[in-house]
């Protein structure tokens, strides 16, 4: 689901609370120290209540554009992303900006600049960039010290006698 829509529906569900505070016969300076909010907020939510007005109660819907991409594709692109870059065809199995743009419109046939998949990514998917390992899996601590005490010793420079090093 959309980081904004969640976000919406959160804060919705914070307004009923509210609502059912009020019902509960609890000031409004007591419900706004209790759902964390401002009073002027309160104070809104209060009036749309006694008005009866749900448009405030709900919210205003999210302002911008809308998405190119619905919750559905959302969900195919995660998918994909899951079984990982080779299952995608690429030769690694490392997932690129490039590369997720390409598998983008393959599966929705939307097309987004490698630059915007970034915020796909990160607020509609909410995945994070993740760094490899600093050591390879590959890499044989032993043969690492044999060539640092064999190797190393006779390709290292020394400085030379009466020069500054």
């Amino acid at each position: 689901m959309e980081r904004g829509v969640k976000r919406q529906l959160k804060l919705k569900e914070r307004r009923l609370k509210a609502v059912a505070l009020f019902k509960k016969g609890m000031r409004q300076a007591d419900v706004a120290r209790q759902l964390r909010v401002s009073k002027q907020a309160v104070s809104q939510w209060w009036i749309a209540w006694e008005q009866g007005d749900k448009r405030l109660l709900n919210g205003a819907p999210q302002a911008g554009r809308p998405a190119r991409l619905g919750p559905e594709q959302l969900m195919l692109i995660e998918r994909e992303l899951v079984r990982g870059a080779a299952a995608n065809g690429f030769a690694t199995d490392l997932w690129t900006l490039p590369r997720v743009a390409s598998l983008i419109k393959r599966v929705t046939g939307v097309s987004y600049h490698p630059a915007h998949v970034w915020k796909i990514l990160t607020e509609k998917l909410e995945w994070s960039v993740q760094r490899p390992t600093l050591r390879a899996r590959e890499r044989d601590e032993q043969k690492v010290q044999e060539w640092v005490q064999e190797t190393w010793e006779q390709v290292k420079k020394t400085p030379k006698s009466g020069m500054r090093g």
